[in-house]
């Protein structure tokens, strides 16, 4: 039987005893089908075989499109789709003629094969497999919802990137955001995601929903804390001092400088600071306004608990979503004892840190001395 397979395939052996047998075309499909088996999935390339690619190639030649293509047509490449699927996929998209040609083709490039990722794809129809393969193993001819979130941005200002650029309603997000369980969310959020929408450029699923993606942010802040070492009943007091220094710090390299000036307020109940932050960013995020500066009466509204210019210790909860650098200073403050600190210049960041409320008063006066000379800047309201 082996053999007469053999001979039905390949055309050694002979038909009624005399002339050599035409290919048959249905076991040569049965072959290249058993082959076909051997692809896994998409990450991990496809089964080596080198030992009958020529043999392959020679069966597949015909079952391939000229090229170079026509017309256009969207394909998915699923998550976790193995080398078959993608190549029965593109043959029923009319994208190449058969999978035993996109196989043959993979053989000869594995590492293209390998570099398949999942996505949406634009291509022609009637390609030859060989520049099919090449054009999905090109990462820039992959269309995902990508989409950077910046450091510092409030939940509600996430919501509205992230709908701009998927197209999903704002209101999804919300809703989305207020199944705390759905989303991992750890619970010493206190069910509440601000702060825990780690900042960075993702790419979405072109199908994923607003939960789906908010879940990946929130998996993500998840591990940085996790990587950091971090305790876990210290994550909601981390995030909370993050955010507040993603929100006032200038630069970098004064984060850990500002995380000291928060701690050593909140440690000093009894002396000048009576253990409250002053923080102009908290009392803005309170009253719901972005700011340089709070008006005077923001800075007098005790219903406001993110006040604290009234409230000693830190806020309720994270005002912002801080990215990797913000958590690190909250997690490993520098050492100081300055209790101060001024971004006399808010257009270059540059920040002063004073260790009397004399020294303070000095660079508070040079960052007003900028707001005169600043006034689209608003600084207070």
């Amino acid at each position: 039987m082996r053999q007469q397979l053999e001979e039905e395939i390949f055309g050694t052996g002979q038909a009624g005893g005399s002339a050599p047998a035409e290919p048959n075309r249905r076991a040569m499909h049965s072959f290249a089908a058993l082959v076909l088996s051997l692809s896994v999935l998409v990450g991990g390339g496809f089964a080596a075989y080198h030992f009958i690619g020529p043999a392959i190639e020679k069966f597949v030649a015909t079952d391939d499109y000229p090229g170079p293509g026509t017309g256009s047509v969207t394909f998915e490449v699923q998550e976790g789709a193995s080398g078959t699927q993608i190549a029965a996929g593109l043959v029923k998209a009319g994208i190449i003629k058969s999978t035993s040609a996109f196989i043959s083709a993979s053989s000869a490039a594995p590492d293209q094969a390998k570099a398949i990722q999942p996505g949406s794809y634009t291509m022609k129809k009637e390609m030859t497999a060989k520049d099919a393969l090449a054009y999905l193993s090109d990462p820039t001819h992959r269309s995902v919802k990508r989409v950077t979130i910046p450091e510092g941005l409030w939940a509600s200002e996430i919501y509205q990137r992230l709908s701009k650029a998927s197209g999903i309603p704002i209101k999804d997000y919300q809703t989305a955001a207020k199944e705390t369980k759905a989303l991992g969310l750890p619970s010493a959020a206190k069910g509440n995601v601000e702060g825990w929408l780690f900042p960075s450029t993702y790419e979405f699923e072109k199908k994923s929903t607003a939960a789906e993606q908010l879940t990946i942010m929130v998996a993500q802040t998840v591990k940085v804390l996790s990587d950091e070492g971090i305790a876990k009943d210290k994550w909601e007091s981390t995030m909370i001092l993050a955010s507040i220094v993603e929100s006032e710090a200038g630069s970098d390299k004064d984060r850990p400088k500002v995380a000291r000036v928060f701690l050593n307020r909140i440690a000093d109940p009894t002396g000048e600071t009576i253990g409250r932050l002053y923080s102009d960013a908290t009392v803005s995020y309170g009253a719901g306004r972005r700011a340089v500066s709070p008006t005077q009466a923001e800075l007098a509204d005790a219903e406001n608990k993110y006040n604290t210019y009234l409230y000693a210790g830190l806020t309720p909860g994270p005002i912002s979503n801080p990215g990797k650098a913000s958590i690190d200073a909250a997690s490993h403050p520098a050492t100081g004892d300055w209790l101060y600190f001024v971004t006399v210049n808010p257009s270059t960041g540059e920040t002063k840190f004073a260790k009397t409320n004399a020294e303070f008063l000095v660079y508070k006066a040079e960052f007003t001395a900028w707001c005169k000379k600043h006034p689209e800047a608003k600084c207070f309201g």
